[in-house]
């Protein structure tokens, strides 16, 4: 075995030995990370504006909607300039995307992403003239203006450039003001509670620990009415202070449950197990067949004062090679550390495990969800 075969057996085991390691550790997670409040939740705004400044790096002629719009801008201002003669190079048109938290209130600010709509090479050093921000309900919630924040550059002339990054798209740090409340429901009286990864196993731990902690008398407060939501009836003693009740709920443990899978990115070579990953008993057999096919020009010269040409004749050596096969069985149905040390054991590279992972899953001996992304 050649040495970077050898580092990435290393690599592979290690990273394999950690996740195993990590994920035996039992532990609970807040709730604050496994569900949300339904209602309670962000919301996206859009808008069409103009960038100018820009140094020459504008949208072109060619761009229509920009030369209307500036020209719509200027009749606003008293300068009416029919768009057919206008010739500026200094102006883009961009959309303007913006997320609203929940419960955000008028005069709060808020981040901007910026993005070139036409053919302009650079937003870089550009302002945006004042725009609204609109949600889906086509309501103004936000105004927009400020500088625009590329992060990257475009240099050069005549062919020659460089970049770096993308400069047709920024931001504008607090450049979105506020102007409506964002729309969000408040709870009273009941609420519920979306997880953000439907099981239900956990929906059924988050409603028990709900009604140890909360519940009275015997009486049920929080019911699991489907793997994704679960229905609370908030306490008396939390009327007209369901903030607080909120908080509270948001510092309660909870065993979390998961739907055992293997998760396998090809293009690294990449795998994360989790510790519900078992193997059922099988035997494994992998080898490797190697198959090298090279081809050499050799120049054929003719004999002195003869009548032949000059030619080119291609030869080609076929040399293959063959890996004795690395047995390995696993029996009593193996748990993810057995399996990491079983193939290390045996050499596997990365691509071997995902080979090897993927045979397991069409025989049925991986109990488990296989996942290739």
């Amino acid at each position: 075995m050649n040495t970077p075969t050898k580092r990435a057996v290393k690599q592979l085991g290690i990273l394999l030995a950690v996740c195993a390691s990590l994920l035996h550790a039992e532990g609970t997670t807040r709730l604050k990370e496994l569900a949300t409040v339904q209602g309670v939740r962000d919301n996206q705004l859009v808008g069409y504006g103009l960038v100018v400044g820009l140094n020459g790096t504008g949208d072109r002629q060619q761009t229509i909607f920009s030369t209307q719009s500036l020209a719509n801008l200027l009749q606003q201002m008293g300068v009416s300039v029919p768009a057919l003669l206008i010739r500026v190079k200094n102006t883009a048109s961009v959309m303007v995307t913006a997320t609203l938290p929940a419960f955000t209130q008028p005069g709060s600010r808020i981040d901007l992403n910026v993005g070139a709509m036409g053919d302009a090479s650079n937003l870089q050093g550009g302002l945006l003239v004042l725009t609204s921000l609109r949600g889906v309900d086509g309501q103004v919630y936000v105004t927009a203006q400020g500088s625009v924040v590329t992060g990257g550059f475009a240099a050069g002339k005549g062919g020659n450039t460089a970049s770096v990054n993308f400069p047709t798209a920024g931001r504008i740090p607090n450049g979105g003001l506020v102007e409506r409340p964002a729309p969000s429901v408040t709870p009273t009286g009941n609420m519920n509670l979306q997880l953000n990864h439907p099981d239900f196993t956990t929906a059924s731990r988050i409603s028990a620990v709900i009604n140890k902690k909360f519940g009275k008398d015997g009486a049920p407060m929080a019911k699991a009415e489907s793997s994704g939501t679960i229905t609370i009836n908030i306490p008396k003693e939390y009327n007209a202070h369901e903030t607080d009740f909120i908080a509270e709920l948001e510092r309660l443990q909870v065993e979390t449950d998961r739907v055992a899978r293997v998760v396998v990115n090809e293009r690294t070579g990449t795998i994360i197990m989790g510790k519900e990953v078992r193997v059922s008993p099988v035997a494994i057999m992998h080898g490797n067949l190697t198959v090298e096919i090279q081809t050499t020009q050799e120049v054929s010269q003719p004999a002195p004062l003869s009548q032949g040409q000059t030619a080119v004749v291609p030869q080609t050596t076929v040399n293959a090679s063959e890996e004795k096969s690395r047995n390995l069985v696993l029996s009593k149905g193996a748990t993810v550390e057995e399996l990491v040390h079983a193939l290390g054991a045996i050499g596997s590279t990365p691509r071997d495990v995902i080979a090897i992972l993927q045979s397991l899953r069409a025989a049925g001996a991986l109990e488990a969800d296989l996942e290739v992304i």
